[in-house]
């Protein structure tokens, strides 16, 4: 009994306290370095520390919101491709952490398979995206035919190489190690890769569905920010001590006014309100629709409780806009959490950022924590509330189809029609 212990002690497969230790000796914390631009640093050496990093984060922020505007302006692919260099930062530096705290240097094939198994997840992910958006691309070309019809098989087996390749790695003293970081690489992808995928899901909804949410988050933390930097005085939570209940609740009523103006002002551009689509003769996307009802002037009775304080018995605004309250509450209330969450992992590993990318914000997972809470339940809401059946997307299926499957189905829907009255009245008129 005594040498089947030892050996299982070697095995790794019964850790001692000293060798968990050893392990998870996460209590150290990853170093982080004031990165913050030289000519910053000069221009602002004669202020305290407290506004130093407020002018710090002011400028990058102006600075970030400018670039924002930029790659908006550049259109939908260019969007799809920050989106992707995104998921891709935010997945090295969660990674890059679990590297350092776990002392993970010994370990074989880690980052090979951790980079690996992201190239599988975002195979299958953009496969899905790219046969269900460009339907009749897909079936023109032979190669991504073939592609397509097999992806999910070609998506598993390539799961399921980096799977086999994980368990060949496996090493003595190393197993709980080993197992501790697929689970974080799987967790990571579940995370960031997921996420990433929805935002580009929103953005084939129409341009509105991708910067409007996006912009109350960002509207939300600078609004936070200010409100807690002036006004600031009760603690909101142990998790995050700067975040204040004077700068959650200012930066709630900013955030949903904000998004009521910038809906009303964007609503009026087809450029924004149409669905993103790829026109086949040109090869490249188009947003030019007629606007739907959501994006159409309605006229609405205002409550009588508020006639008398407004002065107004009706006003005319765009249905999207009630949408953006919901949105915009959502990313108030509900989009922070993705902070404290994320704040909640650094302290678990004593870490002040995930990296020291953006001067005075840390790194990209930094400033996107709240987005990827955001991304889905934009998802979700769309699915939930305004997304119905797409014709031209059935239409495409359709004509894809034998010739007999396709007379059948005809056939169907005309028998479907007769029977409701529609196609008789039709044939009369």
């Amino acid at each position: 009994l005594q040498e089947s212990e030892s050996e299982n002690k070697l095995d790794g497969e019964t850790a001692s306290d000293s060798e968990s230790k050893s392990e998870f000796s996460g209590s150290s914390p990853v170093p982080t370095s004031d990165d913050t631009p030289e000519v910053l640093n000069r221009a602002l050496s004669n202020l305290s520390s407290r506004w130093k990093n407020w002018w710090v984060r002011g400028i990058l922020t102006l600075a970030m919101i400018t670039f924002f505007f930029i790659i908006i302006y550049l259109g939908p692919m260019v969007l799809m491709t920050i989106v992707m260099c995104v998921q891709i930062k935010c997945f090295h530096e969660i990674i890059t952490i679990g590297y350092n705290v776990y002392h993970s240097y010994d370990l074989p094939w880690f980052r090979t398979l951790s980079w690996y198994f992201l190239l599988c997840v975002n195979y299958f992910f953009y496969g899905e995206t790219v046969t269900d958006y460009f339907f009749t691309l897909v079936q023109r070309e032979e190669p991504l035919r073939i592609l397509s019809k097999y992806h999910r098989f070609i998506s598993f087996a390539l799961y399921l190489t980096g799977f086999c390749m994980f368990v060949l790695s496996l090493v003595k003293k190393h197993y709980r190690l080993q197992f501790y970081m697929f689970g974080w690489t799987h967790v990571t992808l579940l995370i960031v890769v997921t996420q990433s995928h929805l935002i580009i899901h929103n953005l084939f909804e129409g341009m509105i569905w991708f910067i409007v949410p996006i912009s109350c988050v960002i509207c939300n933390d600078i609004m936070a920010y200010m409100f807690g930097f002036f006004f600031g005085r009760t603690p909101l939570i142990k998790l995050s001590p700067k975040k204040t209940w004077e700068g959650f609740i200012g930066g709630f009523f900013s955030t949903v006014l904000f998004g009521l103006l910038l809906s009303y002002v964007m609503s009026g551009y087809r450029c924004f309100t149409c669905p993103v689509e790829f026109n086949n003769d040109t090869n490249s996307f188009t947003v030019d629709c007629e606007p739907s009802e959501l994006f159409q002037l309605q006229e609405y009775n205002i409550p009588v409780v508020l006639q008398s304080v407004v002065g107004w018995k009706t006003v005319r605004m765009y249905p999207f806009q009630i949408h953006s309250i919901a949105l915009s509450t959502f990313a108030s209330l509900i989009g922070p959490f993705g902070g404290f969450f994320a704040s909640g992992f650094k302290r678990a590993f004593k870490i002040k950022d995930f990296a020291n990318t953006i001067p005075g914000h840390g790194g990209i997972m930094d400033r996107f924590d709240c987005q990827y809470l955001m991304a889905t339940f934009v998802n979700v809401y769309i699915a939930s509330f305004i997304r119905g059946p797409n014709p031209s997307k059935l239409i495409q299926q359709f004509l894809t189809l034998r010739p007999d499957q396709q007379l059948h189905i005809f056939n169907t829907l005309k028998a479907h029609l007769v029977d409701k009255g529609i196609l008789g009245s039709l044939e009369d008129a």
